[in-house]
């Protein structure tokens, strides 16, 4: 934590919560929601596809994020079934192509900005107004190190460092549209995990992964919002 950040203060539990996680049927997303049905929230796992494992335990929704008449109907089921949402976390996301930007073509460039960046401005769109109900709704924004401006930004996956970037930026402006109105919103780098898209000679477990991602949707009105998050510290845009 940086001098000028204060600690937040902390849910133990989140008994009586709600919590939307996209991408959540494996890697990332999985741990995510099962570590926040673990803390007692009502989880709402929003997969591409209805054939996806689910714990029965969780409320399965068919979410593709480039499909905004998808994500409407998945807002609408969470307010019908539960009346509010408490958490969003934007997990969803793929990873682009190779090379550079002169490699790349056209359709992973599409295909990425979609998923990674208008995906997550789509769900925010239908779940801000739920999240907003009651002070202290909470979005976390799975980003990574890879958008960060201060880094260098070489080594290829221009349109996965470019939609990084791009939800860093979402983050900034949900805490500046929506912060008066209790909103807290902040963006995490998880790491190097070991997920189908870290690939297995990554760093992390998905448990490491998961712990700051959670962290953050643990905390309490009037917390820290409108920051960039690694290993609960505040790191550089």
């Amino acid at each position: 934590m940086t001098a000028d950040v204060p600690d937040p203060d902390l849910y133990d539990s989140l008994e009586g919560q709600v919590a939307l996680v996209t991408g959540a049927n494996r890697g990332l997303g999985r741990e995510i929601a099962e570590q926040l049905h673990d803390l007692g929230a009502t989880v709402f796992a929003a997969t591409r596809s209805i054939t996806h494992d689910i714990p029965d335990e969780w409320n399965h929704l068919l979410v593709d994020v480039t499909q905004e008449g998808e994500i409407s109907d998945a807002v609408d089921d969470i307010f019908a079934s539960a009346g509010r949402l408490d958490i969003l976390v934007n997990n969803a996301g793929i990873s682009g192509g190779d090379g550079d930007i002169v490699a790349e073509s056209v359709t992973d460039i599409d295909q990425t900005l979609a998923t990674n960046l208008r995906g997550p401005m789509l769900v925010c769109k239908h779940a801000v107004p739920l999240l907003v109900q009651d002070e202290g709704g909470r979005v976390i924004n799975v980003s990574s190190g890879m958008g960060a401006l201060n880094e260098a930004q070489s080594g290829g996956s221009p349109s996965y460092r470019i939609s990084k970037t791009g939800l860093n930026g979402l983050t900034k402006y949900l805490d500046g549209e929506y912060g008066d109105d209790g909103l807290l919103a902040n963006s995490v780098c998880p790491g190097w995990v070991r997920t189908d898209m870290g690939g297995e000679d990554a760093d992390r477990s998905v448990e490491r992964g998961a712990e700051t991602p959670v962290w953050l949707c643990r905390f309490k009105p009037e917390s820290p919002s409108g920051y960039f998050w690694r290993d609960q510290s505040v790191i550089d845009w």
